[in-house]
């Protein structure tokens, strides 16, 4: 039974003025570029994060893991634009009449359009959920945005392997032929034109957010939402979302500090006869902002000795908040080593607010946000 008026396209059906190999190669290599910069990016985030056994965070430069995650957020808004183009020059072929008699053509007809439909929707997929993240925004119930994200791009990066390797030959033809060549002359727009407001589209976006991650770009990213007017550090979750707000500012606060069975606990009063230092250091975001800050507290590694731990012991840092994600991080011996980690109880020359971790909280160099560990309650040796 056939619908009037409906009917499967022809091959001469897509061949209009815009939709153009010549435009699909060039946009789909800058979108993939993108994507391969947000998956490098991303990996190193998931391995901070989730380090397997032979990885060892990197603390210098200090500001490591703001530009990775900067560039990780920016590339990934990059591809919205790019991606939308890229889909409006090739989405007729999902509707090319397969070769019905043709067996062979047939299944690899099949095998390219159910590769390019993963690759697609593991796109819009990646794209879509980044954004969201990047607000705050969690929709979904029913699965950790952390590790979805991460296998998704997996799937991305394996399917646009898989799609490059299908494609090569019609994508070296596309480079080869000038972008304007067989396209039919008219008022609209032109394929250079289409080309060219691309790119455009795909900068003012770029700009639109980046001043969460590049601050001399603030007073034009109109869309940046981690601005903190008259500057400072942004707050993501509060005491009282975190439900530590009783517990922070209990009179009767100590900060435990053990290793095996040895086991001190230092009040506020203890910290602060330690000897203070004040470093200035960034702090970054899964979701793309970062902000620097001067700290001022304890290097970890004078608190160590007090429970004869040796050099080079991890540190598993326990926060007061009961439950919820990030409740704890880890440190690898030569993050808690490192002179620049600080147990923290002041933050720009005034002791630590309630939101931003006190009475006392972790940071230290090339870590992300999460990581850094607010309303410090237990800090272990192992």
């Amino acid at each position: 039974m056939s619908v009037p008026g409906l009917r499967i396209p022809e091959e001469a059906d897509l061949r209009t003025t815009l939709r153009s190999p010549t435009v699909a190669a060039r946009v789909g290599v800058w979108l993939g570029l993108c994507f391969g910069i947000a998956f490098l990016t991303g990996l190193y985030s998931h391995a901070l994060q989730s380090p397997p056994g032979w990885f060892t965070p990197l603390t210098r430069p200090v500001w490591i893991y703001q530009f990775s995650q900067g560039l990780h957020y920016l590339t990934g808004v990059a591809c919205v634009p790019l991606l939308l183009v890229k889909l409006y020059a090739v989405y007729p072929r999902f509707f090319v009449r397969p070769p019905w008699q043709d067996r062979r053509a047939m299944l690899l007809h099949g095998l390219e359009r159910g590769s390019i439909g993963l690759l697609v929707a593991a796109a819009i997929f990646q794209v879509a959920s980044g954004l969201a993240n990047s607000s705050q925004w969690y929709p979904w119930l029913v699965f950790s945005f952390r590790s979805t994200h991460y296998a998704v791009a997996w799937v991305v990066v394996g399917s646009l392997v898989v799609h490059i390797a299908v494609k090569l030959p019609v994508i070296r033809t596309a480079f080869a032929a000038p972008v304007d060549e067989g396209e039919e002359k008219s008022s609209g727009l032109s394929r250079r034109g289409l080309l060219r407001t691309t790119y455009v589209a795909s900068g003012l976006a770029v700009l639109s957010v980046a001043g969460g991650s590049v601050p001399r770009l603030r007073r034009v990213s109109v869309f940046e939402n981690h601005y903190v007017p008259g500057g400072g550090v942004p707050i993501n979750k509060t005491a009282r979302v975190a439900g530590v707000t009783a517990a922070a500012t209990d009179p009767g606060y100590v900060l435990a500090v053990a290793f095996g069975d040895q086991e001190v606990e230092l009040t506020l009063a203890d910290l602060a006869e330690l000897p203070q230092v004040t470093e200035r250091l960034p702090i970054a975001c899964v979701e793309g902002w970062s902000a620097s800050g001067d700290w001022t507290g304890v290097r970890l590694r004078d608190l160590l000795p007090l429970v004869g731990a040796p050099a080079g012991s991890a540190v598993l840092a326990t926060s007061l908040q009961e439950d919820g994600p990030y409740t704890s991080s880890e440190l690898a011996g030569n993050v808690a080593d490192d002179p620049l980690t600080l147990v923290a109880t002041g933050l720009d020359g005034e002791p630590l607010s309630l939101d931003h971790g006190f009475p006392c909280r972790l940071i230290a160099p090339g870590r992300p946000g999460v990581l850094q560990t607010k309303w410090l309650g237990r800090l272990e040796a192992t």
